[in-house]
């Protein structure tokens, strides 16, 4: 549970689209507590005022219907309400939105890649995107965050009966930026929802994911990589609301640091309210620290409301190179550098793997070979 005392359910009750709803966080507050407020350039405060710009640029698969709308779109907030006063002041401070509409019954032949480039340093933003996919529709989707930028956003995943929708979401940003964004995916009956979240670049980038179920049925599965150096901030919360019966989830969340002063934060919430009979869920989070000066911060937490359910877990380790697969490798004759990168090859190859598109598990990669010759 952390250093709060209050149960999950109540922590996480309280959302509002009026940014008054919430008080400026102070840092002291269960959710604000690991992040660093004086880094986040005003985005927490109101300072933030927009003085640049975010580019959006989609290449849809032909199936896929792409609008860019205006705040009184009567589609948008419907998937989510904002939970935490960044995630109001961007609901309350974007412009245009875009909508990305997978229609009814319809496969995707390709993945949409929606790309979000930032205009310049210090050029403070506010987005919105919303996805949906009909019943019984299947598509993938990419976002690509890149360049820098001052940026706030809510990314709603609309996930209609019987859809399924792949969301590859890549935040690669300039050593400079500043990203707070969350992610919901409300998913319907027999929905099902993968996400992989890669998070590289950025002075500070804190992720939030979450997921709830408005039917039974419903499918999530939620994995993330993540590559912390000297300095950087990186931060995934994520939530995970079992309100219906007979819903699944599995979370798997992995990084690797290195540098002073880097620090990854992973808050793993999962609820099992009393009328979720029947869910099955597990949540693991793993931390490779490789150089000292590093700091993981791991909190994985489970609040269980009845007890009819299918399974329940959780689990978090950080800890260094394993000294024995080192010396495994260098008795065959394989240099110390070598038998590192291996190492961390193999914590990392069975997330790669899950990669939906090869272009993307392809840059993947290589970042993480740049990470490594630094």
């Amino acid at each position: 549970m952390g250093l709060d005392t209050k149960p999950l359910s109540t922590l996480h009750e309280k959302s509002s689209y009026d940014v008054a709803d919430f008080p400026v966080p102070t840092g002291r507050e269960e959710e604000w507590r690991f992040t660093p407020l004086s880094r986040l350039k005003g985005l927490h405060n109101g300072t933030a005022a927009v003085t640049g710009g975010v580019v959006v640029d989609v290449e849809a698969a032909p199936e896929v219907r792409v609008e860019t709308v205006g705040r009184d779109d009567a589609r948008l907030g419907r998937a989510y309400t904002p939970a935490d006063r960044v995630s109001a002041q961007a609901y309350s401070s974007f412009e245009k939105a875009t909508v990305v509409t997978v229609p009814k019954m319809t496969a995707a032949s390709r993945p949409t890649v929606v790309t979000l480039r930032g205009s310049g340093a210090g050029a403070t933003a506010y987005g919105h995107i919303l996805v949906s996919v009909e019943p019984l529709a299947e598509a993938v989707l990419v976002l690509d965050h890149r360049g820098s930028a001052v940026y706030a956003d809510n990314v709603e995943f609309d996930v209609a009966e019987g859809a399924t929708l792949k969301v590859v979401s890549v935040q690669d940003w300039d050593d400079d930026a500043v990203h707070v964004s969350h992610h919901h995916a409300r998913l319907g009956k027999d929905a099902t929802f993968r996400s992989f979240v890669v998070t590289l670049g950025g002075d500070v980038v804190r992720l939030s994911p979450s997921v709830s179920y408005t039917a039974p049925g419903g499918d999530a599965d939620l994995t993330g990589l993540y590559f912390v150096d000297a300095d950087q901030h990186l931060e995934h919360r994520l939530l995970v609301d079992h309100s219906v019966p007979n819903c699944r989830s599995n979370v798997t969340y992995k990084g690797a640091l290195q540098g002073d002063g880097a620090h990854a934060v992973w808050i793993g919430d999962v609820i099992i309210r009393a009328e979720a009979e029947g869910t099955d869920t597990y949540e693991l989070n793993r931390n490779l620290i490789l150089t000292d000066g590093a700091r993981a911060d791991s909190v994985p937490n489970l609040e269980i409301l009845t007890g009819e359910v299918a399974g329940a877990g959780h689990a978090s380790a950080s800890g260094r190179l394993d000294d024995e697969h080192i010396f495994y490798l260098q008795a065959r004759g394989i240099p110390f550098d070598e038998a590192r990168r291996l190492v961390i090859h193999g914590f990392f190859t069975q997330m790669l793997e899950k990669i939906e598109v090869p272009e993307i598990r392809e840059r993947v990669l290589s970042a993480i070979e740049a990470e490594l010759a630094r």
